[in-house]
């Protein structure tokens, strides 16, 4: 069984399991009954098939897509974070601190440019200046660059799956 924190392709996949998951991924809300139909299996078979890619953790969970600024979240931007050093406790401090806020929605740590880049979501700019602000002033922090978005072109969930 693949690690959930490091998950690795399973050769074991066939073409139907690739076919739940693109469905999946399209509709988390899907009935089995409908995705069964789908996929052309009956229900019962289709049922095992997910609930074994939901063990395996190739499905890691199911969530309603959210409109941002429909729920008052105007600003989304991206913070490319430098550290004074990259010694394992000053990297797990910081990325302890990030995962922390509410307002980081993602939080990657990088090679190449800086340590972490982050993906924040912001009420307004004079927020996103306030998180700015706690971002540099963070405990090990030498550089925070931020990048506002504009508009985004595509928001895709998820992996290709064909």
């Amino acid at each position: 069984m693949p690690n959930p924190k490091n998950p690795t392709p399973d050769p074991a996949l066939d073409a139907l399991d690739r076919q739940i998951l693109a469905e999946l991924q399209a509709d988390g809300r899907i009935t089995n009954v409908e995705l069964a139909r789908r996929v052309n299996l009956s229900a019962p078979p289709c049922l095992r098939r997910v609930r074994r890619l939901e063990e395996e953790a190739v499905i890691r969970g199911y969530h309603a897509d959210l409109d941002p600024a429909a729920l008052g979240w105007e600003v989304m931007f991206f913070a490319l974070v430098g550290l004074e050093s990259q010694k394992q406790s000053v990297l797990d401090a910081f990325e302890a601190l990030a995962t922390s806020w509410p307002e980081v929605r993602e939080c990657h740590m990088i090679r190449g440019g800086g340590d972490f880049l982050l993906r924040l979501v912001a009420r307004n700019t004079a927020h996103e200046n306030e998180l700015t602000a706690r971002l540099t002033g963070a405990a090990n922090v030498l550089r925070v660059q931020t990048l506002q978005t504009i508009r985004t072109a595509k928001d895709a969930a998820g992996v290709p799956l064909g």
